[in-house]
């Protein structure tokens, strides 16, 4: 499992910097504000999957799972803090594949 470096949007704009997702999966420090911006450069679809640390609003404790198609991406969250964080006030997030697959955590 990899700790991915949370990078922060500004008014002058941000090129972010995309990693190799990780086969263990990855977590990231959340504040709230942070998205996971997912990028599948590969021919089939994954599945990302985000950790729910606690109920939902309607008491049940349910994932997130995201569909990201063959040659897409998508943007994912924010994460409510009091859900989604661990004790160590991180987000894990895991893969169902992980080639040509790359991340991004982006705050505001």
């Amino acid at each position: 499992m990899a700790l991915l470096n949370v990078q922060k949007a500004s008014l002058t704009g941000l090129a972010p910097t995309f990693v190799a997702a990780s086969a263990g999966g990855d977590s990231f420090v959340n504040d709230g504000k942070t998205v996971l911006h997912v990028k599948n450069g590969g021919a089939s679809e994954i599945t990302v999957t985000v950790n729910s640390q606690q109920p939902c609003n309607y008491g049940f404790d349910h994932d997130v799972t995201v569909a990201v198609p063959a040659g897409g991406e998508r943007i994912i969250g924010p994460f409510r803090q009091d859900r989604f964080n661990n004790s160590d006030g991180q987000v894990m997030v895991s893969y169902s594949a992980v080639t040509s697959v790359t991340v991004a955590a982006i705050a505001q």
